[in-house]
This record gives C-alpha cells, sequence and structure tokens, in this order.
C-alpha cells in the first residue's frame, strides 16, 4: 500500500509543478515518519526517497541508530532548547526556529560539535493561536539577529497551515508566505538565502507547489492512517 500511495503523491507532485510551469527538481518531498514504524520507513526508502520528518528528537534519534542507509532527516516539529545538542549535527535542516533564543542555542552547540547548521525560520502565516512560530511582522527582525550568529545558516521560511478540508483556504497564506521570502531575498542580509519554502501538507501540497514550495512534508498521505507506534 506504501508503495501506491507514494506514486501517487509523486504523480500529483508532478501535475502541480506542471501546473504551475515549475520543474519537477525544484520540490523535494519529505516523508513524515514520526510515529511510523521504521519498517514502514524501509518500504518508503525502496521507493527512492531519501527525505524524512521528524517531529521528536528522541524518536528521531533512535531511528537513525536502526537505519544506517544514508538518509536526510528533517526537524520538523517544536524544538526545545534542551534537547538540540541531540540533533544539531544530525538534522539536515531543522524547519521549525522560531526565537532568538532557540537560534543562539543551535549556535552553541553546533560550535561544540563543531558542525555549521542549516534552519528554517518557521512563521505562522495564519496567525493561529494554537501554532508554533512568528507573526510575518516580526520575521525580518529575527532574521537579521540570527544571522549575525555563528554556525548557523538560514536558508528559508517554513509554515504549518491551518488544517482545512479544501485547500484553496490555505492558498493565500503559502503566497503570503512566499512573498515575505522574496521581500527578504531583496534585503541581500548576510547568511541569509530564501531558497527553501517548506509548506504543504496531505491536504494541501499541491496547492503549496502552485505557490512556490520547495519542500512539501507528506505523512498521511504516504505512510496511510495505519496504526502508530504503541497502538494495537
Amino acid at each position: 500500500m506504501i508503495k501506491e500511495n507514494v506514486a501517487e503523491v509523486e504523480a500529483r507532485i508532478q501535475a502541480a509543478c506542471k501546473r504551475a510551469g515549475r520543474r519537477r527538481e525544484e520540490v523535494t518531498l519529505i516523508a513524515v515518519s514520526k510515529t511510523k514504524p521504521v519498517s514502514d520507513i524501509y518500504e518508503v526508502i525502496e521507493t527512492g526517497i531519501k527525505d524524512y520528518g521528524e517531529n521528536k528528537v528522541q524518536e528521531m534519534c533512535d531511528k537513525m541508530e536502526i537505519i544506517q542507509e544514508p538518509l536526510n532527516w528533517h526537524m520538523i516539529g517544536h524544538l526545545q532548547r534542551n534537547k538540540v545538542k541531540y540533533i544539531v549535527d544530525k538534522a539536515k535542516l531543522i524547519h521549525s526556529v522560531d526565537s532568538l533564543r532557540l537560534a543562539q542555542q543551535i549556535s552553541q552547540e553546533a560550535i561544540k560539535k563543531e558542525v555549521e547548521v542549516d534552519i528554517l525560520i518557521e512563521v505562522n502565516v495564519a496567525e493561529e493561536a494554537s501554532k508554533f512560530g512568528l507573526s510575518t511582522e516580526e520575521v525580518i527582525q529575527m532574521i537579521e539577529a540570527i544571522a549575525k550568529l555563528p554556525a548557523v545558516h538560514i536558508k528559508g521560511l517554513m509554515t504549518v497551515a491551518p488544517f482545512t478540508d479544501n485547500p484553496e483556504d490555505n492558498r493565500p497564506y503559502f503566497r503570503n508566505l512566499k512573498q515575505l521570502a522574496v521581500d527578504i531575498d531583496g534585503k541581500n542580509i548576510d547568511n541569509v538565502t530564501m531558497n527553501v519554502l517548506s509548506m504543504g501538507m496531505t491536504g494541501d501540497y499541491q496547492t503549496a507547489i502552485e505557490e512556490g514550495a520547495t519542500m512539501v512534508r507528506v505523512g498521511t498521505g504516504i505512510f496511510g492512517t495505519r496504526a502508530k507506534i504503541g497502538e494495537k
């Protein structure tokens, strides 16, 4: 079932790219493997997907110990400062940086481990009270501060759009994030690029691609809604 799901997602990504006049290579599919067993991940690996998203540090570290294949692991969940030291040299990209204190912690741990860390700034474009992320008004000032930190490199923006049955509802949020990235890029801030837009999940990734997403985070669309770890 998983392989069929991947094929379906891939076809939809290609169709969205075609509609938007974009090349397929411009979009990275991240399989959101949080709560999913390693056996499921191996099935996805067989389809050629190299990028996996986790939202808990411990779970990501555990899976990395078991799975020896050279994969790109993305930290997409809220990151607590006391957990930074465990993943700073493991995550390909940290998507969820939403405060200067967190960025400072990442910088400190990166220096200790002698690594350079790529991050995205999480933006709460829809301004949902239940979500993490900066408001659009806060982003530029925050980026200017974080850009000065050693060993941390801002590569773009991330957002978690509202859950909705109609992906069109989220089009304005994706469009706003893209425009924000264009505005930031125009400021030519040292140590900041806006090449990555991480936006779009199972329900709305096609719309996100049409609006400029370079990374989409798909969990249910790939793994289905089968039982999670710890469930019967």
